[in-house]
């Protein structure tokens, strides 16, 4: 078999196709070789002569064989079965970051540093200054609403006027 013979041809490039199964997991690509395999035996044995058929074959091979048995090679070799978070704010709640521009007093927006990123902020209405350390309390729209992590001292007795008045 020279290469300029068509069955050699869709025997190589399914080989080469099984081969890259390997490198490129997924069960499909080892049907598309296989599905070249037998169109070059098919061209082989006399079944198909002309470039036409043969890609007519080989794409009804392909089609049938993954419908067929892509399924129950999946239950057999299995796959990655990992089940993420995929409530992304989830990741957010309670974690601390670092105030980068000052937010408040009232409602004016702030910036802090998440996970190396700079995001809008909103507080609890008391001035937050840049270089504070911060807790996520939630997320509303692109806003992270955060508040104060007091060093040692609970915030709100701190900034209790009735208990700092005695």
């Amino acid at each position: 078999m020279t290469l300029s013979n068509p069955a050699a041809i869709w025997l190589i490039a399914g080989l080469v196709l099984m081969v890259a199964e390997l490198v490129i997991p997924g069960g499909i690509v080892v049907f598309v070789g296989l599905s070249a395999v037998i169109t070059g035996g098919a061209w082989f044995i006399g079944l198909v002569n002309t470039w036409p058929n043969a890609f007519v074959l080989f794409f009804i091979l392909t089609m049938v064989l993954i419908l067929a048995f892509r399924g129950v090679t999946q239950k057999l070799v299995g796959g990655d079965s990992h089940i993420a978070n995929t409530d992304e704010d989830l990741d957010v709640y309670g974690k601390t970051a670092t105030v980068v521009e000052t937010i408040g007093p009232g409602q004016h927006m702030g910036r802090i540093e998440f996970q190396g990123t700079q995001w809008p902020a909103l507080g609890d209405g008391r001035e937050i200054l840049a270089g504070a350390q911060v807790k996520i309390v939630c997320h509303e729209n692109i806003s992270l609403l955060v508040e104060p992590i007091a060093a040692g001292v609970d915030q709100n007795i701190a900034d209790n006027p009735i208990v700092n008045s005695k």
